[in-house]
């Protein structure tokens, strides 16, 4: 007798689960595969290892405000209103009505939604109606199928009604269902993500070009400031107090000031033009406003949620449990399709050789049916298929592990980015402070002829790099808030449409 190899005896064990699993369904009417459940948030207290503190104050500096963190506190709908800008507001107003990757991911949304609603189909009978009108000869002699009135030629007329189907004893119509419902789950969330995406953008590019803006404006200064030496030292040098080196030297200086302008008004420009798409726009029609910093107002008390709400919120995380409750439902499928496929049909109708006469007594006919399918050898397609799924699941809950781990990496480097921006902040102001005292000594004592242009050229230099440095500090504390907000997940529960819609479904 010639043994079993391991993979005809697995396919046996197989088959003999599978029977088994179909006898208990049959009676209890189960659905065949795993039951999805939701994971467990994780186990974490805090997001960063070192508790969460006020950040550090820098009075006098625009966005210097020292921001408060309140741990377990909710985050509004409209979160970015905390900046306190009428213009930033009718931005995202804007956006919200007119951005097209937001309306793409609407559509999509609809799109899930049709194609579970059409899943829940299977669920009922199936009923069809038909009609048939032909014209027929039939060869003469004694085997002819003729008609009772004897005649060769004839027309036939038959209205028929159709009704099949198919009892979800195993669960496949309803693991189908419950697979298509969580990807609608997940073009929800993704439509969420989507939306949070946007409205940070728009405040982080607000921000982003009213700091160009301050740069633009601080590069000016700085061309006029170097104009005017540049004028001083020509009238030292023909009074003989300076050298032409020094006058070159301030000349480079102002050159590179000038060349600095250029960059900074392709990059304003660019900026403008974004806000312009965000916004539904084209280019050409972006939208008049041009922001300040100073017309900013830094958010000081700031909600966190506590890290097991964060999971709940996190629009990529929900996005990731469905598409992982979605591949837990394929499984059941995969199963569900291995075993025993049950249908019942019916047919009623009349048949008669003129129209007048159809649905007169005689002329009726009907019947009943009942199948069962049993699939038997499809090559190990139907096993590999369920086993695919199940290395899909793996592979998706990994997915899950990564997407929660980089929700709380996110929401931790945005918080030690709060806390540094602050320090950052404190420290370029206090240099831009004693960077400017210098550079008005030092201008002052180049007019009195106390120093070269060759010192105040590296004074110069200083300050303008300290100005940056502040604008950047600055522009970075805003940004740095709009991005904990997204990272939180944005608010978007306390949405009144987003949460109808969650309630819809």
């Amino acid at each position: 007798m010639t043994p079993l190899r391991r993979d005809d005896a697995s396919s046996l064990a197989s088959s003999a689960r599978m029977l088994s699993s179909a006898l208990v369904c049959l009676l209890a009417g189960c659905a065949v595969g795993p039951d999805f459940h939701k994971p467990a948030a994780p186990d974490v207290k805090d997001y960063t290892v070192a508790p969460l503190s006020a950040t550090a104050a820098t009075p006098g500096v625009v966005g210097g405000e020292a921001q408060n963190f309140d741990p377990g506190a909710d985050i509004s709908a409209d979160w970015w209103t905390l900046f306190h800008s009428k213009p930033l507001n009718d931005l995202i107003d804007q956006s919200l009505k007119n951005n097209s990757d937001l309306k793409a991911a609407q559509a999509a949304l609809k799109v899930a939604r049709e194609n579970t609603l059409a899943g829940k189909g299977a669920f009922y009978p199936s009923i069809s109606a038909a009609f048939t009108a032909s014209r027929e000869q039939d060869p003469r002699g004694e085997l002819a199928p003729v008609p009772s009135n004897n005649a060769f030629l004839y027309n036939l007329f038959t209205p028929q009604l159709s009704v099949s189907y198919a009892p979800d004893v195993f669960g496949l119509n309803r693991r189908t269902v419950e697979s298509l419902a969580a990807q609608q789950q997940a073009a929800r969330f993704q439509m969420i993500a989507t939306y949070n995406t946007l409205t940070s953008n728009v405040v982080v590019t607000a921000v982003q070009e009213a700091a160009t803006q301050a740069q633009i404006d601080a590069t000016h200064e700085l061309i006029d400031d170097d104009t005017k030496m540049v004028q001083i030292l020509e009238y030292q040098l023909e009074k003989g107090y300076a050298s032409g080196l020094d006058v070159a030297a301030q000349k480079s200086q102002l050159a590179q000031a000038v060349a600095a302008l250029p960059p900074l008004i392709k990059q304003q420009a660019q900026l403008h033009d974004q806000l312009a798409v965000l916004t539904g726009r084209f280019p050409s029609e972006a939208p008049a406003e041009n922001f300040e910093l100073s017309s900013l107002q830094l958010p000081q008390d700031i909600p966190v949620s506590l890290p097991s709400k964060l999971v709940e919120q996190r629009p990529d995380v929900r996005q990731a449990e469905a598409n992982l409750h979605a591949a837990s439902a394929e499984i059941g499928v995969a199963v569900a399709n291995r075993l025993p496929n049950f249908q019942l049909t019916a047919n009623a109708g009349s048949e008669a050789l003129a129209f007048s006469q159809l649905f007169t007594p005689g002329t009726e006919f009907w019947n009943l049916a009942a199948s069962v399918t049993q699939p038997i050898f499809q090559g190990g397609t139907l096993l590999h298929q369920e086993r695919a799924a199940r290395a899909n699941y793996d592979e998706v809950a990994a997915q899950y592990r990564s997407t929660v781990l980089g929700a709380f990496q996110n929401v931790a480097d945005t918080l030690t980015a709060l806390q540094q921006d602050a320090e950052a902040l404190k420290a370029a102001s206090a240099a831009e402070q004693a960077a400017k005292v210098t550079l008005d000594l030092s201008q002052r004592q180049m007019r009195d002829g106390y120093i070269s242009g060759v010192a105040l050229l590296n004074v110069e230099q200083t300050y303008q790099q300290a100005r940056i440095n502040l604008i950047e500090a600055q522009a970075n504390r805003y940004a740095d808030t709009a991005a904990l907000f997204q990272a939180l997940g944005g608010g978007w529960w306390n949405q009144e449409k987003m949460t109808k819609e969650a309630n819809d479904q």
